[in-house]
């Protein structure tokens, strides 16, 4: 993506990728995230002001990407998210823990959001499990605060959220999800073998399916400006939206 250009693009965009170790009565691994990016196929007429979000987990910021008006060109901070995870030496299937994920508008102009949430598996060698259902990676969604899900776009693996207000510069949405949980059916997939330990004694071991694997959650943010706000939409994200007289958007 260039770093210099005469107008402000229409959205910018987070892809925030970030992974926890899920096992059953063994230690959780760390967790990553890495920030890329992509370039939007809209461009408004108007003079370069700065555009920025960012997304917040458990009131903290975590990754961000924001237009730096002074350097003409786009500032960047990476993060973990699930970080709190590695605080517990296990990550039990059932017990839901505390994952409050909002947006920030942290550029100079107001705003509308959209959020995009990937799920997916991966095995002891890293590779993608699809015989999983990401439908297992539980996150709480919350829509009664301004977010809706589009329900035509998202499937078991990918959910497609907006928020239906104007987010105004410096402001945060409510929270779209509060809880994540792993559903306790991953435990059900185990085998008990018997032997004997280093004394001789008979010893009965539970082997879990699912031991050692990886869930992941990748979490793509974009922001549009609220000039021109219906056609903007549609040419960068390929949506057709109305937008009401006191700025409420809504999915045709």
């Amino acid at each position: 993506m260039k770093k210099k250009r005469k107008f402000l693009s229409a959205g910018s965009v987070i892809l925030l990728s970030a992974s926890a170790l899920l096992l059953v009565g063994s230690t959780v691994g760390s967790t990553r995230a890495a920030l890329t990016y992509y370039s939007d196929n809209y461009t408004a007429d108007m003079s370069v002001s700065s555009i920025g979000v960012s997304l917040t987990e458990n009131g903290k910021t975590i990754s961000s990407r924001d237009y730096s008006h002074g350097d003409n060109q786009w500032d960047e901070t990476k993060g973990e998210l699930f970080k709190d995870l590695q605080g517990d030496t296990t990550v039990v299937p059932g017990k839901a823990y505390e994952e409050k994920l909002s947006v920030l508008n942290s550029g100079s102009i107001d705003s509308y959001v959209r959020v995009i949430l990937t799920k997916s598996w991966t095995d002891k060698k890293g590779n993608k499990d699809t015989t999983l259902s990401p439908d297992l990676i539980k996150l709480n969604f919350l829509e009664d605060n301004g977010w809706i899900v589009d329900e035509k776009s998202s499937t078991t693996e990918r959910t497609v959220l907006y928020y239906t207000g104007i987010v105004p510069a410096g402001k945060s949405t409510p929270n779209f999800t509060d809880t994540l949980k792993i559903d306790n059916k991953i435990a059900e997939k185990v085998k008990v073998e018997t032997g004997k330990d280093e004394n001789g004694n008979e010893v009965i071991r539970h082997v879990y399916k699912y031991d050692g694997y990886q869930f992941h959650v990748d979490a793509e943010v974009n922001a549009v400006q609220t000039h021109n706000a219906q056609d903007a939409i549609k040419s960068a994200w390929g949506v057709d939206v109305t937008v009401s007289e006191n700025g409420i958007l809504s999915l045709q």
